[in-house]
């Protein structure tokens, strides 16, 4: 049999590519476990889809000062011989990670027992945790093909992101009966990130009597953000999360506002749905958001308003130009290159298996 584990954490754009990898790897024979943090969002996830998963410590690295950053080299470490423990238990072929603090322990670990490691970066310049992890890996993949000048030559292949198949399979029909909506009018979806944006769903609430005179809301506003005076909305529905009902809520918008996380914009690209970017500030992250969303905007692909710029005023300019201009931007994605991300990269795990 045939093994491999993933690993990668911290948020959901860490986790839902390696989600899509399964079924090809169940396919090709693997025998599959995942490592990642005791309880951050991939556990659930993961078990959700019925794969082995093992929790590791994780500690976060930052830029920036805080007394955490005395305690949590202690939890690397620890978690670096956890993943050594689980590496000699498992004894995989190879090792598949999305990044995320808690893949450095896995990657480091899975060097030193001689096992190939293969990375996906999804943004235009790699985060802190891959660039540690990159020296230690045989293949780093990626979305953009600005990023190969940000890696090391021979290691870099271009192969897009993995995107789930069932999210092109939506039901329209189930989104209806799930959110109460008519057809009568067009809908919007926001989704501010799996953790949610104070800023746009101030933003979008601001605008919920000039919107659902137009259009439909669907709000997808993140863990403890819901707001119980809008419960009952005509026309707007609310949700922290979703999981199996997203692929529906996707084929029943008609325009998607969202962060520009790499996996995120990727899916909205495949799904050809015209949208509106809102890039995480520079203040708040290392800028990869904002790249990610200019090279869209320069293809084409969404219109994008800088987080520092967003207003109820530049919103609404915003869905109104979007919206006028919608069929271009779906031609503009129809039109693109498009790679076949799954194949892609379960044929260099084959390939680097086979080379070990």
């Amino acid at each position: 049999m045939k093994k491999i584990i993933l690993t990668g954490g911290g948020t959901a754009g860490h986790v839902t590519p390696n989600i899509a990898l399964l079924p090809r790897l169940q396919e090709l024979g693997y025998e599959i476990a995942y490592i990642g943090s005791y309880n951050g969002i991939e556990k659930g996830l993961i078990e959700a889809a019925h794969i082995p998963y093992y929790g590791i410590s994780s500690g976060k690295l930052r830029r920036y000062f805080d007394l955490k950053n005395f305690s949590d080299p202690m939890k690397v470490l620890k978690g670096y011989a956890q993943a050594r423990s689980l590496m000699h238990r498992l004894k995989p072929d190879i090792v598949f990670s999305k990044g995320g603090f808690v893949s450095v322990p896995v990657v480091l670990a899975a060097k030193h027992a001689r096992i190939p490691v293969i990375i996906h970066e999804s943004d235009i310049t790699p985060g802190l945790a891959n660039r540690l992890a990159i020296p230690s890996a045989s293949k780093v993949c990626c979305n953009f093909p600005e990023t190969l000048e940000h890696l090391p030559e021979g290691k870099a292949v271009v192969t897009g992101s993995p995107i789930r198949r069932e999210l092109f399979h939506g039901d329209r029909e189930k989104a209806y009966a799930y959110t109460g909506f008519t057809q009568d009018k067009p809908v919007i979806l926001i989704i501010g990130g799996s953790l949610g944006s104070q800023v746009i769903n101030e933003a979008v609430r601001g605008l919920l009597p000039t919107l659902l005179k137009t259009y439909q809301i669907i709000h997808l506003c993140g863990k403890g953000n819901l707001d119980p005076t809008l419960h009952n909305t005509t026309g707007y529905v609310q949700y922290e999360y979703v999981t199996d009902e997203l692929t529906d809520l996707f084929a029943l918008s008609d325009l998607v506002i969202s962060r520009a996380g790499a996996n995120a914009i990727c899916e909205l690209k495949a799904l050809c749905k015209p949208n509106i970017l809102i890039p995480l500030s520079r203040a708040a992250s290392r800028g990869d958001q904002i790249l990610n969303a200019g090279s869209f905007q320069k293809q084409g692909f969404s219109y994008v308003i800088e987080e520092e710029e967003l207003t109820g005023e530049t919103l609404l300019n915003g869905i109104s130009s979007v919206w006028e201009n919608r069929e271009s931007y779906i031609r503009a994605m129809r039109e693109s290159e498009k790679t076949d991300a799954i194949n892609a990269i379960t044929g260099l795990i084959e390939e680097m298996r086979k080379k070990k």
